[in-house]
C-alpha cells in the first residue's frame, strides 16, 4: 500500500514561481518512478514529468526549461519546482508512483493576475 499527500500549491502571478511537494508512504518508494500529472478543467490529465529511482528525468514539451523534479529517497518525498509560470499552466496537479493505480489527491494550482 502506498500513500501519496501532496502539497504546496496555491495562487501565484504569472512569471511566478511554486514547489510542490508530494510525501509517499511505503517501501515502493526508493524503487519505482514517480511523477506529476496536471488536469486543468474539461481537459484530460497530462503527464507533467517523470523521474525514475535513479534519478533520470522527463518533461512534457511544454514545461522543459520552465519546471523541474526532484526526489529525496531518503525523506520518501518527489518535488516539482515550477518557475515562469503562465496561466495555461492553471490545473490541479497530481501525484502518482509510475505505473501503479496511486494517486494523490491533487493540489490546486492556479496561475492569475
Amino acid at each position: 500500500q502506498v500513500q501519496l499527500v501532496e502539497s504546496g500549491g496555491g495562487l501565484v502571478q504569472p512569471g511566478g514561481s511554486l514547489r510542490l511537494s508530494c510525501a509517499a508512504s511505503g517501501s515502493i518508494f526508493n524503487t519505482a518512478a514517480m511523477a506529476w500529472y496536471r488536469q486543468a478543467p474539461g481537459k484530460l490529465r497530462e503527464l507533467v514529468a517523470r523521474i525514475t529511482s535513479g534519478g533520470s528525468t522527463n518533461y512534457a514539451d511544454s514545461v522543459k526549461g520552465r519546471f523541474t523534479i526532484s526526489r529525496d529517497n531518503a525523506k520518501n518525498s518527489v518535488d516539482l519546482q515550477m518557475n515562469s509560470l503562465k496561466p495555461e499552466d492553471t490545473a490541479v496537479y497530481y501525484c502518482n508512483c509510475w505505473g501503479t493505480v496511486y494517486w494523490g489527491q491533487g493540489t490546486q494550482v492556479t496561475v492569475s493576475s
